[in-house]
């Protein structure tokens, strides 16, 4: 009989080394400046297309005088999407505020009142005097003036406090 060489040990299993990228400052002071804005922007559209969504619902004839006329015109499809948009809206606005301060976050986020504007005047043809434009223009200027400067939260929650 021949003799049969010992089993040996299975060859142990190698893993590459997992490569983790480099966290550099630029990239950690990108990620609350690109959350802030991507929220801010949610806030803004949300809100915005909410209120465009609930007038596009309501009838022109609408008189509601009740509770229960309100209840009604809630389960019209396009209030109901309406009040859905001001949910996220609330929601997202309640989330921007958890992490950057209130001196930004209105400022900034009343660029809405442009938006709004603008869908009223191209999708429900609404008239806007000059006196409204020179006013969304007054708006506009004062966000310039405020978001470029300043970082959306300068006291972190835990910081400041005794």
């Amino acid at each position: 009989m021949s003799e049969q060489p010992a089993p040996s040990a299975p060859a142990p299993i190698v893993e590459p080394p997992i490569v983790e990228p480099k966290a550099t400052a630029q990239n950690r002071r990108a990620t609350p400046a690109f959350k802030t804005a991507i929220c801010a922007t949610v806030v803004v559209l949300s809100n915005a297309f909410g209120d465009f969504f609930m007038k596009r619902g309501l009838p022109d004839t609408a008189h509601l005088n009740t509770p229960l006329e309100y209840v009604t015109m809630l389960f019209q499809p396009w209030v109901t999407l309406g009040v859905l948009l001001l949910v996220v809206w609330q929601l997202s606005r309640m989330a921007l505020l958890s992490w950057a301060d209130l001196s930004y976050v209105l400022p900034v986020t009343s660029i809405g009142y442009v938006i709004v504007a603008l869908i009223g005047r191209v999708f429900l043809n609404e008239t806007i005097s000059p006196a409204r434009w020179a006013g969304i223009v007054l708006i506009m200027a004062g966000v310039a003036l405020v978001s470029g400067g300043t970082s959306p939260s300068t006291v972190s929650r835990g910081e400041g406090k005794q």
